[in-house]
């Protein structure tokens, strides 16, 4: 008998696994379908922000601004393991916009609402320590303000997890290869990009948020024959080593008019970014060019002591942004809000959402959107609910996080703090679990360097759907800035005989 849903969700990053939570925590049975890893594409390739967008004053998206500020502390509350307040300093540049016009900026910034934990806007002096070491001597005064931080790819593996544990089925490395309306409903075949093996499932309404994929998702899988405009944006990001001893991320205006974050990552290194590129490649291919990585070490150098060159890049990444097309001339004005398309939902004629845009900010908003078009043709028992829930690890208050990293080194005292810290920042309360009956480093199982045990790799594996080094380094964690090649080799070998055993078990 083919297995009939009422809502199937094509696509495993932030948006679509956000609507799958929402949709499963209001008692509609749910399938999601992610052709790889969760947030393998563009939502692991943000600039790891919760955030308004100050620069989006500038044209005018008043209210994707005030709907971005109230989610920061809504998403901090929420998930204050993988998210925690930044405070940002924005210098004063006498040759581009003038101290005024970033004063009422940021006036509007702190009162367009939310802003209840978050500490306000004030003027720093950038010619004393310690915001004087590594800027020029030229920039004198700057706005320090505040917004948020998130690890993006957690944020997205966690709504999963929190999905699946209140019924929802998350397939990865799933396929859609086609989606058809027949009587009544969508008949939708998926296959299993490891095995080949395909399946058929049925669904009440299909949810394409299939990100740089959404418009071949449309018109190749499912065959709606419409031109929706979707404008592809690339963002590429470079690593650096720390080039700043204080805590303060940096907000640097550009000449061409688009800004420039210079923000602490993993400790050890700064993240700078983004760029604004439009895009025409398979976005399954993305990768930073050397113009870009240019323009990122120009633009942020105009600024520091000692420029940063090409040769200092530790890593990089590039993703693909699934903007709505607005008709604007720059990438860097295209809208960022989200825009929803509905197709059908009329008698016979099955409903089919696609999503354009959004943000890691407002995927929460964007989920009870979706929803709120989709309510006509499900059965949902309850009403939103996602504003006061805590993800999956994040449910202790938003201030106590150090009080948390505490309790897990009371509760095993083998754990150096470092290794502690990083277990709370990423699981939250369900670092406990995975170090559940543990009493020393040696039952911890193998160690695959830098701290990441055996132990940790399963739960990743049979709680996060991790099935590769990959998956595991750099979207479940960052520890691919610091582990050797071998050490990634010998994790991949371990994965690869792990999950064939399984495998070989269950058959």
């Amino acid at each position: 008998m083919t297995p009939e849903f009422d809502l199937i969700v094509i696509g495993g990053g932030i948006n679509g696994t956000g609507i799958a939570r929402d949709a499963v925590g209001r008692g509609a049975s749910v399938l999601l379908a992610e052709m790889g890893d969760l947030a393998g594409a563009t939502s692991s390739a943000s600039t790891k922000l919760i955030h308004g967008g100050l620069r989006y004053l500038e044209y005018y998206e008043f209210n994707l601004v005030r709907k971005a500020l109230k989610e920061r502390e809504v998403l901090w509350r929420a998930a204050p393991h993988i998210a925690w307040p930044l405070r940002f300093i924005l210098p004063h540049h006498k040759d581009l916009r003038p101290a005024w016009l970033l004063r009422l900026g940021l006036f509007l910034y702190d009162h367009l609402g939310g802003r209840k934990l978050l500490p306000a806007t004030k003027t720093v002096r950038l010619d004393k320590p310690p915001f004087s070491s590594g800027l020029k001597s030229l920039f004198r005064r700057g706005f320090e303000y505040s917004d948020c931080w998130v690890d993006d790819a957690r944020l997205v593996a966690l709504n999963a997890r929190d999905a699946a544990d209140r019924g929802a089925e998350i397939l990865t490395r799933t396929k859609c290869i086609s989606a058809r309306r027949e009587n009544g409903h969508w008949s939708v075949t998926l296959e299993n990009t490891a095995t080949g093996e395909q399946r058929l499932v049925t669904a009440k309404v299909l949810v394409n948020a299939a990100g740089p994929w959404v418009a071949s998702m449309l018109s190749g899988v499912a065959g709606v024959n419409r031109s929706s405009n979707v404008r592809l944006v690339k963002g590429s990001h470079i690593v650096v080593p720390r080039l700043f001893d204080h805590d303060r991320c940096f907000i640097f205006q550009n000449g061409d008019g688009r800004i420039i974050f210079a923000i602490p990552y993993e400790t050890d290194f700064t993240l700078i970014g983004t760029t604004d590129v439009d895009y025409q490649e398979e976005p399954g291919k993305v990768a930073i060019s050397k113009d870009e990585i240019d323009y990122l070490c120009r633009s942020v150098s105009e600024y520091l002591e000692t420029p940063v060159k090409p040769e200092d890049i530790v890593h990089t990444y590039s993703g693909v942004r699934p903007l709505y097309d607005d008709g604007a001339k720059d990438a860097k004005a295209a809208t960022r809000d989200y825009v929803l398309e509905l197709d059908g939902g009329d008698a016979g004629n099955p409903a089919l959402l696609s999503v354009f845009g959004g943000k890691i900010t407002t995927y929460r908003k964007l989920a009870e959107h979706v929803l709120e078009k989709l309510e006509p043709f499900l059965p949902f028992k309850n009403g939103p609910w996602t504003a006061y829930a805590p993800l999956p690890g994040g449910n202790f208050p938003v201030l106590a996080f150090n009080e948390e990293v505490q309790k897990l080194r009371d509760a095993f005292p083998f754990l150096a703090a470092s290794h502690a810290t990083r277990l709370v920042r990423a699981y939250g309360t369900d670092a406990r679990m995975i170090l559940d009956g543990v009493s020393s480093p040696a039952e911890l199982g193998r160690n695959f360097g830098h701290d990441l045990y055996e132990d940790e790799v399963l739960w990743l594996v049979g709680r996060e759907w991790a099935r590769t080094a990959e998956d595991i380094l750099w979207r479940r964690s960052k520890l691919g800035l610091r582990v050797s090649k071998d050490e990634a080799d010998a994790l991949d070998g371990f994965l690869k005989d792990y999950l064939a055993t399984r495998t070989s078990a269950s058959a």
